[in-house]
């Protein structure tokens, strides 16, 4: 039962915090001015920070709910890739864009490009996805219920929303969240179940 309500706790705090990251995310053309604002806000600190900790969870999930040896070590791979990709896009461009603002110096912005689009950073990034989204499906062939894949669709999704407007990128945020919490709601006990474990 405690193994069960781990999973089920790892899953709501997995859709939640992936839920959080496009809401909260400045959104903007992310070059002169409108970058400098977007990147110095605390909200995009806080939109990547829910990023991070969602791809932990995520991790710990899979592990909790048993998805086998070629899901966890693939999601953890895949969330070791990751991350070093999103502390640069958290912390460097925050700090960037706290100096554009504070220099009136905007082409300041334009170093954005080289911390985000080197190709040492794009090559991990993308296949730390790709990853996820492997693992992501292995757990879902392996639990095998419509609610498992509905999960597995939101991180094979995850590179492609990127190249998508704000609404959408929020919907796919959503979709996490929808799949989280239908996974995490079939894995409940039935009502007998816990009366034959309560003796009810």
């Amino acid at each position: 039962m405690d193994g069960r309500r781990s999973s089920i706790g790892l899953l709501l705090a997995t859709g939640i915090l992936f839920a959080l990251y496009p809401i909260l995310r400045p959104y903007s053309s992310e070059v002169g001015i409108d970058g400098a604002d977007a990147f110095a806000s605390p909200l995009w600190v806080a939109a990547h920070t829910t990023a991070m900790l969602g791809f932990l969870t995520l991790a710990l999930a899979v592990r909790a709910l048993h998805g086998g040896a070629a899901a966890e070590v693939t999601t953890w791979i895949g969330v070791g890739l990751v991350l070093p990709y999103y502390g640069a896009e958290t912390f460097a461009l925050s700090a960037l864009g706290s100096d554009a603002v504070d220099s009136g110096d905007y082409a300041l912005v334009d170093l954005a490009e080289p911390i985000r689009y080197g190709p040492v950073q794009m090559v991990m990034f993308g296949a730390g996805l790709i990853l996820v989204a492997v693992g992501a499906v292995v757990l879902a062939r392996r639990i095998g219920t419509w609610q498992a894949y509905v999960f597995a669709a939101g991180f094979v999704l995850f590179l492609p929303q990127f190249y998508a407007p704000p609404a959408l990128r929020i919907a796919h945020g959503l979709l996490i969240l929808v799949g989280s919490l239908a996974l995490a709601a079939s894995m409940r006990p039935a009502r007998q179940e816990i009366s034959t474990m309560t003796g009810a």
